[in-house]
């Protein structure tokens, strides 16, 4: 299977025996979710999944979700506020001041924000409320446009507003000193707006005394992200189009062709990318998905997506391990049709300071498709030869060999990687004939098959992908 699978961690899922078995099932990378839980909670998953790689010779990766500036409503009368449409309510950025009918919302300079005719959204956009009028200090008056109910907590949208609200709140940093002390290998920055924010979570990662350093997902949600598209996937590592929020926030016949464009420009740019959200959500109270579903999931395959999210399903759903297994299902059928799934145009590299590197790995997967090779066998050091392998949606197997754990973790998120460890420092020759006798005694290759070989010359060189090889299974 391509395609790896994100599971999202929470009461469902976080026991041991309930990890393992999600991970014997298909599970590729564990969600960490920050917006829910304690450190202790997130500590005992990572150290469960860390046994069971080890145990298992596996490199599941873990992925740690920061929470960003999350806009919530106040605590509110457990029947919730009834609202008409056409009717008047106030929100206030005082906690202290609901008494009197008003409702609070958690964040301090929405009355200087936003603007009269601005659209406000609440509960996934279930409720619509615009604008009348601000005080600019504390309050604000809005007018219900469908009715609805508000009720305590629900999460508040502002698709109209420039928000002034900094992208890693106090919380995410806090967060985030945890994060590094656990040696995840990729942590999500929720509510990108521009490059920016990626570059201020990245020097603050860089700064850290950490011995290892996690990689940066965006995560796509706001449409000032989808605006500045390009130069966040630049200033990025990988991408997450998180279609709730942004599904909230924009037009919703607007998301499907957005999806399709980011993942086209990560695959150009040789970076994963990630679909999630309600992939299979009727599977967190049912045994089965909707037909609605299975199409959904299918087509973001179809698509080229490295990685699929579950979230609900896995964190509070009755089915993890089922539901795993029916999304694992799902990709194989659809993997299995190789004249749609392996029709993606290779990016021929034309510039850049890895130009030469790119070149090899272009090559490779073309003398791949020529010789109709069983696998291309990379080794790598820093992980960008496997990354922009897998952005070329080879037909053969990828089959990385790295002398560290980290970057096999690292790996496990990226379509098509099967990740191999091996630390023994022989030069090139030595080395290829190593592997080439573990894949042929592991079955990996048939006898006779052939496969193609990428390197770097010294072995274990980092950052240069530099020798290209035709082998043989089974031919020392």
């Amino acid at each position: 299977m391509r395609t790896k699978i994100i599971a999202t961690i929470g009461p469902a899922s976080a026991s041991p025996e309930m990890l393992q078995r999600m991970a014997d099932a298909g599970m590729d990378v564990c969600r960490l979710n920050f917006s829910h839980g304690n450190y202790d909670q997130h500590r005992r998953v990572v150290e469960t999944i860390t046994e069971y790689n080890r145990q298992n010779d596996k490199h599941i990766a873990l992925l740690a979700d920061l929470q960003g500036p999350k806009i919530r409503l106040g605590d509110l009368p457990e029947e919730g506020v009834a609202l008409q449409a056409g009717e008047r309510i106030s929100f206030t950025t005082r906690e202290n001041n609901t008494e009197d009918g008003q409702v609070f919302i958690s964040y301090a300079t929405f009355a200087a924000d936003v603007k009269p005719g601005e659209t406000i959204l609440v509960d996934d956009g279930k409720i619509a409320l615009k604008v009348i009028s601000t005080n600019k200090h504390d309050q604000v008056v809005l007018e219900s446009v469908n009715g609805g109910v508000l009720r305590s907590r629900k999460g508040v949208n502002l698709p109209d507003t420039v928000i002034s609200l900094p992208s890693l709140t106090r919380k995410d940093i806090e967060d985030l000193d945890f994060i590094l002390s656990q040696g995840v290998q990729w942590v999500a920055l929720s509510f990108v707006r521009s490059a920016i924010d990626i570059h201020i979570l990245r020097s603050r990662i860089d700064a850290h005394p950490a011995e290892v350093k996690p990689r940066i997902v965006a995560k796509i949600e706001k449409p000032q992200a989808v605006r500045d598209i390009e130069a966040i996937v630049e200033a990025s590592d990988a991408v997450m189009i998180a279609r709730g929020d942004l599904g909230v926030e924009m037009p919703m016949q607007t998301v499907p062709m957005i999806q399709k464009n980011i993942i086209r420009l990560c695959q150009k740019a040789g970076k994963p990318v990630i679909v999630a959200t309600q992939m299979m959500e009727a599977m967190i109270e049912n045994i089965r998905p909707t037909r609605a579903e299975v199409n959904d999931v299918a087509n973001s395959v179809l698509d080229g997506a490295d990685a699929l999210m579950l979230s609900g399903e896995t964190s509070v759903g009755k089915y993890p391990v089922e539901t795993i297994r029916t999304m694992q299902s799902i990709i194989s059928q659809i993997e299995d049709y190789d004249a749609i799934y392996h029709s993606h145009t290779s990016n021929h590299p034309k510039t850049g300071d890895r130009f030469g590197s790119d070149a090899v790995l272009y090559n490779a997967v073309e003398m791949a498709r020529l010789t109709n090779a069983g696998a291309i066998v990379v080794v790598t050091h820093s992980g960008y030869s496997a990354m922009r392998l897998a952005s070329h949606r080879p037909k053969s197997k990828l089959l990385v060999f790295s002398n560290c754990h980290h970057i096999l973790q690292t790996l496990n998120m990226v379509w098509g990687v099967e990740g191999f460890f091996d630390g023994e420092p022989d030069n090139s020759d030595q080395l290829m004939q190593r592997i080439g006798r573990r894949l042929t005694e592991s079955e990996l290759l048939e006898q006779g098959q052939y496969y193609i070989q990428v390197l770097s010359t010294p072995s274990w060189k980092k950052g240069a992908s530099n020798t290209l090889r035709l082998g043989v299974a089974g031919e020392e």
